[in-house]
């Protein structure tokens, strides 16, 4: 018997179709699996990980060795000087959060050169929210941004203008957020790091790397970012880690970053990390295996429902450098139903049935379908967006390309061909 069996014959018609299509492209991302096991199997074996590095510390985390050992395994992957790779992070919000509070005194600007970060970020920043209390403009920093060109591109014109002597952090997120650009590539990064360094050799370049890890076979921290940050709920994690981030760049900021973490004087040499230590090593270790998983199926949902005639992004045979593939729906009943299915095609919490809700950091309402191991965990399959026009719903991970085939195709056959 075929998995297949269980839809309409023209849904299994569909999707036999869309299988052929994309196979091609699957063996491509296999290989890239392989290219990054390769480099964290390396990292583990030259850092010597043990039994003893599995075990956590607790009170204050003096001599924590498998804290320390799993951040220069960090480094190496990511060919930087240090890495800061703690439990304590609770999102990836927060990990960015603390790197901008870690790097920019009063009077310093943040700029931005790819747009306007999403929610959250603003929020950090303090340009929405209620009253910014605690925000970086609330120190006296100042932000800017650099307003993406019609096609999504950067405007390098208007960079220029911008980035002047009193920027100290320029911040590129590679991943779209909840707008309708295309994510970057490792290759588009490098173009803009190149552009800094000709007008500000000297400044602090910083990458937001959440959804990025092993997505490609190079990470922006190898063509020159200064600080790169990402969520150990998403790609760094591989669905074991329970919660965490990590930062890795140069080891001046990283210590900068640490004092703000925990304290100046604690630094890096403080930090529990209790029960996390073997799931933040496993998942790790499991990242590039998971995350190939995740976009296996973001080209499996983008050739099928591009079929079911919608506007997706990227497409199939697009090159990918995140977890993350839009759906715009143009309506919102549809958006919703889709949602809804992939809520009851979830292992946990299939009996709940989302609805849009006011959600902290968000402006619109959002639909968030999640049944997840893990609270929150974007590197396992899940479906989110704002109830605002286009009507976009952004689907990100899957822990196994056969789940994210399963709940997208009953998802297709409920909304499409009932």
């Amino acid at each position: 018997m075929n998995w297949k069996d269980n839809f309409k014959p023209e849904v299994q018609t569909l999707v036999k179709n869309v299988e052929r299509q994309i196979q091609a492209r699957l063996m491509e991302i296999d290989d890239q699996v392989t290219f990054n096991q390769q480099k964290v199997l390396d990292a583990f074996q030259k850092e010597k990980v043990a039994e003893e590095n599995l075990n956590g510390t607790t009170g204050y985390g003096y001599n924590d060795m498998g804290r320390e050992t799993l951040e220069r395994v960090y480094a190496d992957v990511f060919k930087t000087e240090d890495a800061l790779v703690r439990p304590q992070f609770v999102s990836g919000t927060h990990t960015i959060s603390t790197s901008f509070f870690g790097m920019l005194r009063p009077g310093d600007e943040l700029l931005y050169l790819t747009g306007m970060p999403y929610d959250t970020i603003q929020e950090v920043i303090g340009i929405t929210g209620e009253s910014g209390m605690g925000s970086l403009r609330d120190f006296d920093i100042d932000f800017d941004y650099v307003a993406l060109l019609p096609s999504g591109e950067v405007d390098f014109e208007e960079a220029r203008r911008k980035l002047t002597q009193k920027v100290k952090v320029v911040a590129i997120q590679r991943s779209r957020g909840y707008s309708a650009r295309a994510s970057f590539t490792v290759a588009e990064i490098q173009k803009m790091v190149k552009f800094i360094r000709e007008i500000l050799p000297d400044v602090t370049i910083f990458v937001d790397n959440c959804y990025g890890e092993f997505s490609e076979m190079i990470e922006p921290t190898e063509i020159g970012v200064d600080v790169m940050v990402g969520s150990l709920i998403k790609n760094a994690g591989g669905g074991i880690a329970q919660t965490g981030g990590y930062v890795v760049g140069r080891s001046d900021l990283i210590l900068k970053i640490a004092n703000r973490l925990t304290n100046v004087g604690a630094g890096k040499e403080e930090g529990a990390t209790l029960e996390n230590m073997r799931r933040m090593y496993q998942g790790f270790f499991m990242a590039p295996e998971v995350t190939g998983a995740a976009i296996k199926g973001a080209i499996f949902e983008s050739a099928i429902l591009e079929k079911c005639n919608l506007e997706v992004s990227p497409k199939w045979d697009d090159p990918r450098t995140d977890l993350i593939q839009t759906i715009n729906f143009g309506e919102p009943d549809s958006m919703i139903k889709f949602a809804k299915q992939i809520q009851k095609n979830s292992p946990v919490d299939s009996y709940v049935d989302p609805e849009p809700s006011e959600m902290a950091g968000y402006e619109d309402k959002v639909i968030m379908a999640a049944g997840t191991f893990v609270q929150g965990a974007s590197i396992e399959f899940s479906a989110d967006g704002p109830i605002r026009a286009p009507y976009t719903l952004y689907l990100q991970g899957g822990l196994t390309y056969s789940h994210v085939k399963i709940a997208i195709t009953k998802a297709v056959e409920t909304t499409f061909f009932s």
